[in-house]
């Protein structure tokens, strides 16, 4: 059990001042979710939280059912965010009764107690934030922010150079001499804690065998894609692991190689008779990933296995009928059970979905890395479940991009490095535009 005292004079966005109650109730959301989405979310990060409750003295007190290890991060987490009851049981139905609608219409219409209050949202188009002048912190430096969606890179590099938008996102490393060149102009990038990733479904028909798993894993070179997508400016892992874990890095595991022979052997072995494999990748949602996917069909064409590529924007995930595809695999926070874990741990997202599956000794390991007291057995762990996914593997880290931003020459703001590449950071103290 860990207990809080909650500070004072906190209010959200609607005016209410924020109370334990808000608290309690934006917990056991999590904790005992109604709303289908957060079924997930308890099973892969929060399974582990019972429930919270307040004390007669307005604190707030938090228990599980074993000893947690990672108590503070996990309730540090975005899924544990506070939000105010009255307002988002009254957004629809009966104020009084906890809905599903009421959730949905929270999602178009939220409200927190950040230094900005989302003014518009208009989902795949644009969002607005103003200034809440009754943040409990420092204010705010902009009165207003106008995020808005250009999914070309040619288009968000245009807006930037001809004054229409400040600030751009995802600029590929090839791209940087467009913004760079011009003297109004600037970048700032990093290497991010996110893992482009292709994943496999380990119960498709045509990829139930592991070999032919391990063949399309052992197939691709890692390191050209970097150097030819990235200029050398990514970072390709030895295994899931990442420099943001800390005591937990673990750059000594080999779980992730480029063997072509070893592909080529493995595929004679399975008996692989050139049956099609789909690999399905967005068009532009992740910097540069129909171009990887390009690539990676000619290394996969190189050791003879045929692999078409299918360009969708729709996520099929969940769906029996895939067998492979791009997606990404962020820190979410610094732990392996961060980004792995929350993603391949038993009834995670991946197993949820169909396309990944535990046994009693994957549970036995996974429960080891999860709650054991110290570094060490946790590290032990660890290693033996990379082990199995090398074996039997259901994803393969590709990189980890280097994402950069372009900016007019008169801001200075620079991503936080242990940020993923969707947190735009514009609070007081970490963005400032000169007066020139």
């Amino acid at each position: 059990m860990i207990e809080f005292t909650l500070r004072e004079g906190v209010r959200f966005h609607d005016g209410s001042e924020m109370t334990a109650d808000d608290v309690v109730f934006s917990l056991n959301r999590m904790f005992s979710p109604t709303y289908p989405p957060y079924l997930v979310r308890k099973r892969d990060r929060l399974n582990n939280f019972t429930r919270a409750e307040a004390t007669e003295d307005g604190k707030v007190r938090v228990y599980t059912a074993r000893s947690e290890p990672l108590f503070e991060t996990l309730l540090s987490m975005q899924q544990t965010m506070i939000v105010p009851k009255g307002y988002l049981m009254g957004l629809s139905g009966h104020a009084e009764v906890d809905e599903v609608t009421d959730y949905e219409a929270f999602g178009l219409a939220p409200v927190g107690t950040g230094p900005y209050r989302i003014a518009k949202f208009v989902p795949g188009e644009r969002i607005v934030y103003d200034r809440f002048d009754d943040f409990w912190g420092e204010p705010a430096p902009f009165e207003r922010v106008t995020v808005t969606r250009i999914p070309e890179t040619v288009s968000r590099v245009t807006a930037l150079r001809s004054g229409e938008v400040d600030m751009i996102t995802n600029l590929a490393p090839d791209q940087l001499e467009l913004v760079d060149g011009d003297p109004n102009l600037k970048t700032a990038g990093s290497i991010t804690p996110l893992f482009h990733v292709m994943i496999m479904n380990v119960n498709h028909p045509r990829l139930e065998d592991p070999r032919i798993r391990r063949a399309m894993s052992l197939a691709l070179d890692r390191d050209l894609l970097n150097e030819a997508l990235w200029l050398g400016m990514a970072e390709v892992p030895s295994s899931h692991t990442m420099a943001e874990f800390g005591e937990f890095y673990m750059p000594e595991l080999d779980t992730f190689r480029y063997a072509p022979d070893e592909a080529r052997r493995l595929l004679d072995d399975a008996g692989y008779d050139g049956t099609e494999i789909i690999y399905d990748t967005y068009s532009s949602y992740y910097t540069n990933e129909l171009l990887a996917a390009q690539a990676m069909k000619e290394m996969w064409g190189a050791v003879g296995l045929n692999v078409t590529l299918n360009v969708t924007e729709s996520w099929n995930g969940c769906s029996p009928e895939l067998m492979a595809r791009n997606w990404s695999n962020p820190m979410y926070f610094a732990d392996p059970f961060g980004s792995f874990g929350v993603m391949w741990g038993p009834d995670g997202p991946s197993e949820s979905c169909g396309r990944f599956n535990t046994d009693e000794a994957y549970a036995e390991i996974w429960d080891r890395f999860r709650f054991s007291p110290t570094l060490e057995e946790r590290r032990t762990a660890y290693a033996e479940l990379m082990e199995r996914i090398e074996l039997d593997p259901p994803v393969l880290p590709l990189y980890r991009p280097y994402e950069a931003w372009g900016m007019r020459d008169e801001i200075d703001w620079t991503p936080l490095e242990t940020h993923i590449p969707y947190v735009l950071d514009f609070r007081a103290g970490r963005i400032a535009v000169s007066a020139d």
